[in-house]
């Protein structure tokens, strides 16, 4: 495998691909995606990058939703994806609660090491973004490259301070995805 084969994005869901809500996205009706998010992962697919979505779904843990709804939800954005030219790879999701101390659930750093395992790539070379501290914590736990968008949660997250050391901040997905591919380029 060349290293272009093997270039991979990490990108939390809520807030940072659709719309995100205190209530928990318990359908696909809910399900809404933010603008200019697929044309994002669609040039970042262009660039040679896989994308993957790491997300907490606690909401199935405490009942409010189930695996149906879930799945139903992906089929939703891998369309959205789709008819705009993008593809997301794979989806790792955490079903837990914080009450289930799993590996899984963000700020820990599991479905990051699962998604840098299943696409064999360096995860200090591998840009996570989000718009929560805990998806920057997780990825900052195994040395990744840190982007927070200021949709969802992410001013005030920003706003709250104590972000990890070299975390980049980005309006939204579009703007992190020019940055990071004109970076690239330099």
């Amino acid at each position: 495998m060349g290293t272009s084969t093997r270039k991979l994005v990490v990108l939390d869901r809520d807030g940072v691909i659709n719309v995100d809500s205190d209530a928990f996205i318990k359908s696909p009706d809910e399900w809404i995606a933010l603008p200019g998010a697929f044309e994002a992962i669609a040039r970042l697919n262009q660039a040679g990058y896989r994308v993957a979505v790491a997300t907490n779904q606690s909401g199935i843990g405490r009942g409010l939703f189930d695996m149906n709804a879930l799945n139903a939800m992906h089929v939703k954005m891998h369309r959205a994806a789709a008819a705009v030219g993008g593809r997301i790879d794979a989806v790792f999701f955490c079903p837990h609660t914080a009450q289930d101390h799993c590996e899984c659930r963000k700020p820990k750093p599991g479905m990051l090491k699962m998604a840098v395992e299943r696409f064999d790539v360096d995860a200090t070379q591998t840009p996570v973004v989000g718009d929560a501290l805990r998806d920057l914590q997780a990825g900052a736990a195994l040395g990744m490259k840190l982007h927070l968008v200021l949709t969802g949660k992410g001013r005030k997250t920003l706003a709250a301070g104590g972000l990890p050391d070299g975390t980049t901040v980005h309006e939204d997905l579009r703007a992190f995805a020019l940055d990071f591919l004109s970076e690239e380029h330099e």
